[in-house]
């Protein structure tokens, strides 16, 4: 299976988007694409790790490979960067754990 992401990153202009897939509704691989620097060492960095094992990554137990290579790549003011939970969520769906579904985060200034 196969899931698509488009994130916009909002502020910074670095659009992504990334195809998570899985042969087997467990183990996924990612195929990122940013122009920004820091998403380009993630997805280095997440090949590097291999494909992912998506029961693994949403146990409540388990440490996420996703998310720690996430936090150890992206810091400063990218450590909010959204292509974290983007790619969580394509993960999810391609290994049939969640249904494909958008989600958006809106931030105002009161």
């Amino acid at each position: 299976m196969e899931a698509t992401v488009h994130i916009d990153p909002g502020i910074c202009g670095f659009a992504k988007s990334a195809q998570a897939s899985s042969e087997d509704n467990q183990y996924v691989v990612f195929d990122i694409h940013s122009d920004c620097d820091k998403v380009q060492t993630l997805a280095r960095r997440l090949a590097e790790c291999g494909a992912v094992d998506a029961y693994q990554e949403i146990s409540p137990v388990g440490q996420s490979v996703l998310l720690t290579a996430a936090r150890e790549t992206l810091s400063g003011c990218c450590a909010a960067c959204a292509a974290p939970v983007g790619l969580f969520k394509a993960m999810q769906v391609a290994a049939g754990l969640a249904l494909p579904k958008s989600i958006a985060i809106n931030i105002t200034r009161e």
